[in-house]
């Protein structure tokens, strides 16, 4: 999750929510079979199996894998499970094993698959029960039908059934041999009772080894065939949860020489041909013979390859980093990431500049690994720029893989992040560079909401967000992403996350493409029964989103420092238009400065017109944990404004005949949790 979303608690509701959006296909489930009728049970039986229900839908007994790599680079993998289906939800889980693979250098078979019943017995599943197929993330896209699923479907399943299942992967010629590697990390979740991994490893390969401080020591073996092999065995249990550092492999394992000798290789990979550059060039003159500076012309192909050229969502080398000719990316216009890399490359070698591939981990720090291509989980484009008013380049952070991603706009849980580059285009003078925390902008969020309050308690609000910064990356990939017919679904979650109630009946945005403007998202929502006119007072809350603030830091830890996220300057803006013969009182603005952070709010009444109006704005990105009591108490006086309420005076001039009242009224903000 991005920094700014980390401030924004509240918001993990939308994000939670839009991420369900971005699923690119879900594996088909087969369907749960209609379980077989069961005897009448006493009240003591009944009672019993509600004390003694276990505590997982599925229960992993034993968790078997052996990996063995031969010096050419090939290896095999086999895998032994056995499962205890604890309920209906287990068997849905188990009711198909997906395995993928890449035929072009891998191949999976399943040896054995077999159920034993819980009352006698055991099944075989079929062969006719097996299917391989193209991963569904590529079913449009011919050109990567190599990348595939073997599908295993698990028919007869019953809760207290076991589940017993082999499946072997072999992998040879992979366009990175002869360099093999490992990443392993055991379950940590208390599903799994038995875990054991084993690793058959050739002695003459350089092979460089990292075991997490909790793993239990291996009992490393010698074993005399025709050559002597080292056979590493962990026999593991339960093992504690590996909280910040999960995304950390409990097991790594590599025979590259270095990180810098790695990035070498897979850049080669990546890069086109000469002779396949220049059949791209035709493209290049189109796109940037207008153009008179070095930047108008990377902006040029960094937009041309970002939004026509669609995104084939498949894992960082899937297809093992290879590359197809930028004259055919052109032609069927569609592109991994790596291909994304191929054709921007291809393209700016046209007016001479070298975009460099860097690749980000799935942790901050890469350099504290074994070297390893399974630890890569991005791929980013840097670009350089020549100016005339400096002699050196500067280098610019594209992802063309968003597609609406403004230029240099990277997303917030990249920034940080080591990045293998190598030393390609002396981006750095170490393997590794880190992607610029900032934004090539500042960061905005305005939000005015117009709203109406009628006789009849009912509530219209029209609200119109303009953001630039990491809420606006979010918003328009989420909205692009998302079929026009379904969009609704993301602006009532997108109120939901402020504090909106009600039903959303229309919602319309910018164009996600012109990302050279603010990214605008307007909805409208109906909330009926807002308030309750027969009860006295009438009080509610001002009709704005509430700004996110950063957690209340109670113990800050020596020598850290306290995040605030990512700069950001909030402006938020309300009227409420109230029925004839309702007026209101509002409360007392606050004002509340730092150098870190200040907040403004102020509030007024007219006639029967209310106007809500609060600034928040971050200056700083971290301050020293020994201003947190400083920080605590600027929260306060945010949280104290934002809970202020304002009351409503008269009664309409002509109200409808009131309905029963609601046992709990909503309020859109502040006033109650949504």
């Amino acid at each position: 999750m991005n920094q700014l979303f980390e401030r924004f608690s509240k918001r993990a509701i939308l994000f939670c929510a839009i991420a369900l959006f971005f699923v690119g296909y879900a594996f088909a489930q087969a369907p749960a079979e209609k379980p077989q009728e069961k005897p009448a049970e006493t009240p003591a039986a009944k009672t019993l199996e509600k004390t003694e229900e276990p505590p997982n839908a599925a229960q992993i007994e034993l968790l078997e894998t052996k990996y063995r790599f031969e010096t050419n680079g090939d290896s095999r993998k086999e895998v032994h499970a056995v499962v205890k289906i604890n309920s209906e939800l287990g068997v849905r889980q188990f009711a198909r094993l997906n395995f993928d693979y890449n035929r072009n250098f891998q191949s999976v078979e399943v040896p054995m698959a077999r159920i034993t019943h819980a009352h006698g017995g055991t099944s075989d599943i079929l062969a006719s029960a097996i299917t391989d197929v193209p991963n569904p993330a590529v079913e449009k896209f011919p050109a990567y039908q190599d990348v595939r699923i073997k599908s295993v479907r698990i028919l007869g399943l019953q809760p207290g059934d076991s589940l017993e299942y082999r499946v072997v992967t072999e992998t040879k010629n992979h366009p990175l041999a002869p360099n093999f590697w490992l990443s392993h990390s055991f379950d940590r979740t208390g599903v799994t009772s038995k875990q054991l991994l084993e690793l058959d490893l050739p002695p003459s390969a350089p092979i460089q080894m990292s075991v997490r401080p909790d793993i239990p020591s291996a009992a490393i073996d010698d074993v005399e065939e025709r050559e002597v092999r080292h056979i590493y065995r962990w026999n593991i249990g339960s093992l504690p949860e590996a909280g910040s550092q999960a995304s950390q492999p409990d097991i790594g394992m590599g025979n590259a020489l270095s990180w810098d000798a790695l990035a070498g290789k897979i850049e080669l990979i990546l890069r086109p041909q000469d002779s396949a550059v220049s059949d791209a060039w035709k493209k290049a003159s189109e796109l940037t013979d207008r153009l008179s500076t070095d930047e108008q012309k990377v902006r040029a192909i960094y937009a041309f390859v970002s939004q026509k050229i669609a995104t084939v969502d498949l894992p960082l080398g899937a297809t093992g980093f290879r590359t197809r000719k930028p004259s055919e990316i052109l032609t069927r216009g569609y592109a991994t990431s790596e291909d994304k890399f191929a054709l921007f490359s291809s393209l700016a070698a046209y007016f001479g500049a070298g975009a460099v591939p860097a690749l980000v981990g799935s942790m901050d720090r890469l350099s504290d690994q074994s070297p390893s291509p399974s630890l890569l989980s991005e791929l980013i484009v840097v670009a350089p720029i020549r100016t005339e008013e400096v002699s050196e380049n500067y280098w610019t952070w594209l992802d063309p893989t968003l597609e609406v991603a403004p230029f240099g706009a990277v997303p917030a849980k990249l920034r940080g992040r080591e990045a293998l580059t190598g030393r390609f285009g002396m981006l750095s003078e170490s393997p590794f560079s880190e992607v610029p925390l900032e934004l090539p902008f500042s960061s905005t969020q305005k939000v005015k909401t117009t709203a109406s309050l009628n006789s009849a308690g009912t509530l219209a609000t029209k609200i119109n967000y303009a953001l630039r910064g990491d809420n606006e990356l979010l918003l328009r990939v989420a909205f692009h992403k998302t079929p026009a017919e379904q969009q609704k679904e993301i602006a009532q979650y997108l109120a939901l996350s402020d504090g909106f109630r009600g039903k959303v009946t229309s919602v319309k945005t910018s164009d996600p493409y012109d990302t050279d403007m603010p990214f605008e998202v307007e909805y409208e929502l109906t909330q009926e029964k807002f308030v309750d006119w027969s009860k006295k007072p009438v009080r509610i809350p001002a009709l704005l989103p509430l700004p996110g603030l950063p957690d209340i830091t109670k113990k800050p830890s020596a020598n850290s420092k306290i995040d605030l996220g990512t700069p950001l300057d909030i402006v938020l803006t309300g009227t409420l238009r109230l029925p004839d013969g309702v007026t209101g009182l509002t409360p007392p603005g606050t004002s509340v400065k730092r150098d870190y952070a200040t907040f403004a709010s102020s509030y007024s009444a007219t006639a029967n017109l209310l106007r809500f109006a609060r600034h928040l704005n971050f200056r700083a990105q971290e301050i020293p944990t020994d201003r947190s009591i400083d920080l605590n108490t600027f929260i306060h006086a945010v949280q104290s404004d934002q809970s202020q309420i304002f009351t409503l005076e008269g009664s309409p001039a002509a109200r409808a005949k009131p309905s029963k009242p609601s046992a709990a009224p909503a309020h859109p903000s502040g006033a109650s949790k949504p």
